[in-house]
């Protein structure tokens, strides 16, 4: 028991970032606008959130500067997707190179420390508050029944998720498939950004270039394993946290006859569940049907 309480306390900490991500995916695909971008947006938010919090001494300030960069990503893709009607993959792709390039070169520019940022002190960042946790675990844990509620029971939600699955019904109906989608989008912005502030200010004490580390491609696996559903994303985020975290006990670990597990095979124990989970478990996964798809109004 006493080993098992921290590594459960240790799995939802790091569940946090890819709980974040996953809901914004499942906003923004939930519109019909596909977000392969999370991994970008997660990482601009770190760097966004370290940065301000550094400068200012104020986490808070961070956690805005982080929403408002990862925002920004978000308006960009929407630009590109929606407004455009550009691939929405190519866009995503595009928003996670520009995140890495962007971040490693700003932060060896403004402290010349490889693209790190200094070590955050203090209020600069996000102390336990409750159970060893900070604010921001909360808060995101608060975002899942928000996001099922405003989705299943109100009618914005309903209409979100009819620009989704049928955007030519909700235009007929004068309803605006862009707004939607764009507010969607940038719904989605506003959670990466807070993943995102919690990875570089809470997690972390700092940025380091590529600190996500994939995170945002495993909420987009967790996304298509809840099925695009905001409590079966809640579960299936706390499991990949819970592989992580083992994972990271694990290191250094011996088997007898076998010796000691390399570090690398450890390290990519979540991933390869990840793989296995989506190959074996999932079933049939079914996206809202115009998901990817740009609206091109009828005339």
């Amino acid at each position: 028991m006493e080993g098992l309480l921290p590594l459960l306390d240790s799995s939802l900490r790091l569940s946090i970032p890819l709980l974040c991500a996953c809901l914004a995916g499942l906003w923004s695909e939930r519109s019909g606008v596909v977000d392969i971008g999370l991994e970008g947006k997660l990482l601009i938010a770190a760097f966004a959130a370290a940065t301000a919090s550094f400068s200012t001494g104020n986490a808070y300030v961070g956690l805005i500067a982080g929403i408002g960069a990862s925002t920004l990503f978000a308006l960009i893709h929407g630009f590109a997707a929606i407004s455009q009607r550009g691939n929405q993959i190519v866009s995503g792709v595009a928003i996670n190179m520009l995140a890495a390039g962007l971040t490693a070169v700003l932060g060896n520019a403004w402290y010349g420390q490889g693209g790190r940022t200094p070590a955050l002190e203090g209020d600069a960042r996000f102390t336990p508050i409750l159970f060893g946790h900070s604010v921001l675990v909360y808060l995101a844990l608060l975002l899942v029944p928000l996001t099922w509620f405003v989705l299943a029971k109100t009618r914005f939600g309903l209409r979100l998720r009819a620009v989704g699955e049928k955007p030519a019904a909700v235009d007929t109906a004068g309803i605006s498939v862009t707004g939607l989608r764009y507010v969607a989008v940038m719904i989605a912005g506003v959670f990466c950004g807070i993943g995102g502030a919690f990875i570089g200010t809470a997690l972390s004490a700092g940025f380091l270039p590529g600190m996500t580390a994939g995170k945002g491609f495993i909420a987009l696996a967790a996304l298509i394993f809840a099925k695009w559903r905001a409590w079966p994303a809640l579960g299936a985020c706390l499991l990949f946290g819970f592989l992580e975290a083992l994972g990271i006990r694990l290191q250094g670990a011996v088997i007898p006859g076998v010796g000691e597990v390399p570090v690398q095979a450890i390290q990519a124990l979540p991933y390869v569940m990840t793989v296995v989970i989506l190959a074996g478990f999932v079933g049939r996964a079914i996206p809202p049907r115009a998901a990817g798809v740009p609206y091109v109004k009828e005339r």
